[in-house]
């Protein structure tokens, strides 16, 4: 491979000769060597969009020759369109506050803007730091980048939490007439519909989408034009203003100015409250996938209540098997999640003094998690919720065996009659229906009634009439008297 020479502080540096970045990159591509994983996409096309908007807010305000600035923009412009994507090389785990992203930035833009005004790649007509990086620092870029990068992708992340929110709510319509045992404390508790089931999820999913749209809203008070420290040295005084909107025509999001920006750099607590929302999504998601496979379980000796599309055989020695494999693999995203909400946790709180050095690890963890959620939701809706069938005969099965639809009976009968009556049941191997009939204590026409779907499954008031009818006979009376 052919190399050239650069200089920099340090000493000299090979760089390979047909490379865009420059000594800064290759120093932190020798030194950072730990994951191969590299920044998200959106990342660098926010890093670029910066660039960008710098050298306009610097050409605006006449402290950038408009030659090189626009050499600047125009190389920005093919960075944003991916066409220097493999030049960013750098592993995510790299130097505090994310220099070496900055500069490998700075110094494909300033190659390419070189190159467009006629020079040679190394010769650095447009400068990483003089001209590229003008009154910018790491320390604002970085933060604003990422706060970019995420306010970019909530679109795409809560479009498929709307999707599948939509999928689960179609189900809750499609089940809404199934009774069936409600379950607390994995035993029997009081019936619930599949539908009203559903529909519970899709509410905690309509509840995670508001949430993480708020928290986005705290990511568009931007640090940038704060350099250093958030005092603004280097810069003209009207920069932050000037950066800021043109970063909001760039990005077309209504982005705005700090009132101090020595705090952006020290407090990125936005970055925890929106890695919570994502950690609330997650929870939620975890609750539903499990749920689902506990329901689905069987086929024979499980509950089997729903079942599953089959996607994929589910065992390597035993012939037939069908694993809920969809639901599991969101569990595994979703477990992902809540660790890297953790990570930005103990990145925010990492803040020392003037500076959290921290943002590197934040953005890669922030943005990963948004991308393994959408693409987590739409697997989910694709191969699993859209398929769900309901076990009818399976569901009023269960119910006609549990004791917990005796609770319906209670203002009717008295908790004490009811306690009786399920006792009995569950000695004689009787189902609750039956054992109230054994004892005459209610009418069937009436029992039906009692028993039924709407009366079971939402607030009703007793009727008063049925209440005295039942508890003024003979066979009541004689009942309480075995008590």
């Amino acid at each position: 491979m052919d190399y050239r020479i650069e200089k920099d502080v340090m000493g000299e540096v090979k760089v390979p000769a047909n490379s865009y970045y420059g000594a800064f990159t290759e120093r932190a591509r020798v030194n950072f060597q730990i994951s191969g994983i590299r920044a998200h996409k959106e990342f660098l096309v926010s890093l670029a969009t910066i660039k960008k908007a710098a050298a306009l807010a610097n050409m605006e305000l006449k402290q950038l020759d408009d030659k090189l600035g626009n050499a600047i923009v125009n190389a920005a412009d093919e960075v944003i369109n991916g066409k220097f994507d493999s030049y960013f090389v750098l592993d995510v785990y790299q130097a505090g506050a994310g220099t070496p992203f900055n500069m490998n930035c700075n110094e494909i833009i300033a190659n390419r803007a070189t190159e467009l005004l006629g020079g040679k790649l190394g010769q650095y007509i447009v400068n990483p730091n003089n001209h590229v990086n003008m009154a910018q620092s790491t320390n604002d870029v970085i933060p604003t980048a990422t706060k970019l990068a995420i306010l970019s992708v909530i679109e795409n992340l809560t479009f498929e939490a709307e999707k599948l929110k939509d999928s689960l709510r179609n189900n809750g319509v499609e089940f809404n007439d199934i009774l069936k045992v409600g379950r607390t404390h994995w035993e029997d508790a009081v019936p619930v519909t599949l539908g009203q089931e559903f529909e519970s999820y899709a509410i905690a999913l309509e509840k995670d989408i508001e949430r993480i749209i708020s928290a986005g809203q705290e990511l568009k008070e931007l640090g940038i034009g704060g350099t250093a420290i958030g005092t603004g040295i280097t810069t003209h005084p009207k920069f932050h203003e000037t950066i800021v909107n043109k970063l909001k025509v760039l990005t077309r999001i209504d982005l705005k100015t700090s009132g101090n920006l020595l705090e952006q750099t020290q407090n990125y607590n936005c970055f925890v409250s929106f890695s919570s929302s994502l950690k609330m999504l997650a929870i939620d998601l975890i609750r539903i996938a499990n749920n689902l496979s506990i329901l689905n379980s069987g086929p024979k000796a499980g509950i089997s209540e729903i079942m599953l599309p089959d996607v994929e055989p589910g065992s390597s020695i035993m012939p037939g098997k069908i694993n809920p494999s969809i639901p599991e693999c969101v569990l595994m995203v979703c477990f992902d999640v809540l660790g890297k909400d953790k990570t930005v946790e103990s990145a925010v709180q990492y803040s020392i003094l003037e500076l959290n050095v921290m943002c590197p690890i934040i953005a890669y963890s922030v943005l990963q998690s948004m991308r393994i959620l959408a693409n987590a939701m739409k697997m989910f809706r694709e191969f699993c919720i859209t398929g769900i069938e309901a076990n009818r005969e399976r569901c009023l099965e269960l119910l006609h065996k549990s004791t917990a639809i005796a609770t319906a009976l209670n203002p009717y009968l008295g908790y004490q009659a009811v306690s009786k009556i399920v006792k009995e049941a569950l000695k004689n191997n009787l189902i609750i229906r039956d054992a109230v009939l054994k004892y005459n204590l209610i009418q069937e026409e009436d029992l039906d009634l009692i028993l039924s779907p709407e009366e079971m499954t939402q607030p009703r008031e007793p009727d008063k009439e049925l209440v005295s009818k039942i508890k003024s006979s003979e066979s009541y009376r004689k009942f309480l008297q075995s008590l």
